[in-house]
């Protein structure tokens, strides 16, 4: 029967350092993968508006220009950006103030 080490591996009697077996082999770097707006929009169920406004803010990760034309996100970036999401315990949004309204102020009720 074939055994195995870490440093090592045995098959039909021969030896060879486990670093020349394919799954020990250093990985290539991966390409920094892009992704079109079409593909955002797919993973993030926002508006346009507010994924730019949260650009803006530093919210969201920025997109950039490959060419003239054509605008991509770094989709490590949008991904890490998503599993921060689910981790942060998000607050509910404040309902708006009512006090501050220019239109149907509110009416204050005079105590008797």
């Amino acid at each position: 029967m074939t055994t195995a080490t870490s440093t090592q591996r045995t098959r039909r009697g021969t030896q060879w350092p486990a670093s020349n077996c394919c799954c020990a082999r250093k990985k290539e770097p991966d390409m920094q993968r892009t992704i079109r707006r079409d593909e955002l929009r797919k993973m993030v169920p926002l508006a346009d508006s507010t994924i730019y406004e949260m650009e803006r803010r530093g919210e969201f990760p920025k997109r950039f220009n490959l060419t003239a034309r054509c605008v991509v996100w770094d989709l490590a970036e949008v991904e890490a950006w998503i599993q921060a999401r689910k981790q942060a315990s998000l607050q509910p949004a404040p309902g708006p103030d009512v006090r501050q309204r220019r239109t149907r102020p509110v009416q204050t009720v005079a105590a008797t």
